[in-house]
């Protein structure tokens, strides 16, 4: 999948178009729940060695956040890792060209869900 592709795909299903809170970082792009405004994907440009690979080559990477007790295994299929610059118990990073689209999408979902706003019931104390 390309940046392009991915970007939209997340317009289509979630709605909302990324956008850039660091001008120095033109290529990193933020999406965000449109009532909460909490990210639940981070796309960007890293150099291969952030992610423990070998090479120098820049790649695209999407950050989302995961169940904790998914990440461990998660990690072991092809392009997914640890995540580059946020909380490696929470989020993973996906090379977007190196993993499966299905996968992507999944995972997709996986943080949108876990970064939404939770409603909850009053408890009517009279």
């Amino acid at each position: 999948m390309t940046k392009e592709e991915l970007s939209g795909y997340i317009k289509a299903v979630y709605g909302v178009s990324g956008d850039n809170p660091w001008p120095k970082y033109a290529d990193n792009i933020v999406y965000r729940h449109p009532n909460n405004k909490k990210w639940f994907a981070l796309l960007m440009p890293v150099r291969e060695d952030r992610l423990g690979r070998d090479g120098d080559r820049v790649i695209d990477i999407l950050n989302v956040k995961c169940d904790p007790l998914m990440i461990g295994s998660i990690t072991m299929e092809k392009g997914i890792y640890p995540s580059y610059h946020m909380n490696k118990q929470h989020w993973i990073s996906i090379a977007i060209n190196d993993a499966d689209d299905e996968k992507i999408k999944a995972l997709l979902e996986i943080s949108y869900e876990k970064t939404r706003t939770k409603i909850t019931k009053r408890k009517n104390n009279r």
